[in-house]
């Protein structure tokens, strides 16, 4: 493995003094008042469901990723971090040190009720609505695309956000009526730009970032990007010398296991099976990978 041990597996988060606001499939939330403390286990979920064992490493990777893009970003669109280093988090926090690397401290935002997804290539669902309509979410494409073929330019393509279950797909329209149309123009314009900001850097380092998924909430009237940013939970990162128009590339995040899934015939439904070493293994390798070269250097635990 890259850098030093890996830290134990961190299924749940049990902080010290702080009180639980949520338990999401991969983050534990707590309430601080005006601020929440947002901690990234090491649960892993495939086709909404989460599994049994936890990626070791995963959550100070996520974390990690997340807070590089957002400091990248942070010219194009405000983000909700208000600390990142655990050494500068409250005396009461910094007793549970197993969240040491994997938390942050960020602004309590009002989350908008839809997921802001941004397509540069076509794959996954996406793959899949095309092959029968020709379209993406209502958006028309050009005849005669292949699986993971660079789409003319990137779309956004919201979808609800679902608690429990499949996010669904929906048009631009429909998120308009769900958010506002102000507040929808304003996402849809931010979640672009920082799709392609992120793009074309990654480029530089041999990534091709395929497809992504932002949050935003509102704070007195105003955007942030917030929860994840362009990890591999949240994206599809292939490596740009392997892609391949016409099939699906190898990736950098957790389309491994969800081939393994898929090859096992699982009918995804709870519960979820056990994975074996090997995939565990390959999973964490390749959060690591991603991180060392969207950063230029390895992760340190």
């Amino acid at each position: 493995m890259q850098g030093a041990t890996l830290p134990p597996v961190l299924r749940e988060s049990n902080v010290v003094g702080a009180k639980l606001f949520r338990r999401g499939k991969v983050r534990d939330v707590y309430d601080l008042g005006a601020n929440l403390l947002m901690v990234a286990s090491d649960r892993l979920s495939a086709f909404d469901v989460v599994l049994p064992q936890g990626i070791p490493g995963k959550g100070v990777c996520l974390t990690q990723i997340s807070n590089h893009w957002f400091r990248f970003t942070e010219k194009i669109v405000p983000n909700h971090l208000v600390e990142t280093d655990f050494e500068r988090f409250p005396p009461e926090l910094r007793r549970s040190p197993e969240v040491r690397g994997r938390s942050v401290l960020v602004r309590k935002t009002k989350p908008l009720a839809i997921e802001c997804i941004v397509r540069g290539y076509i794959a996954g669902s996406g793959w899949k609505d095309y092959q029968k309509s020709g379209a993406i979410c209502g958006i028309k494409l050009p005849t005669g695309l292949k699986e993971a073929s660079k789409l003319p330019e990137p779309i956004f393509t919201p979808s609800t956000k679902a608690e429990q279950g499949h996010d669904v797909n929906i048009t631009e329209a429909e998120a308009g009526k769900v958010v506002g149309a102000d507040t929808f123009a304003k996402v849809r314009e931010a979640s672009l730009r920082v799709y392609q900001a992120a793009a074309d850097d990654a480029a530089k380092k041999g990534i091709i970032i395929a497809d992504t998924k932002f949050e935003f909430g509102l704070l007195d009237g105003k955007l942030f990007l917030i929860d994840e940013v362009l990890t591999p939970d949240s994206s599809r990162f292939w490596p740009a010398d392997q892609y391949r128009p016409g099939s699906s590339p190898p990736s950098f995040d957790k389309q491994f296991v969800r081939d393994y899934l898929e090859s096992i015939k699982w009918n995804k439904q709870p519960p979820a099976p056990n994975l074996p070493a090997h995939v565990i293994e390959g999973t964490t390798q390749r959060y690591l990978e991603a991180y060392r070269r969207l950063t230029g250097k390895p992760l340190r635990f």
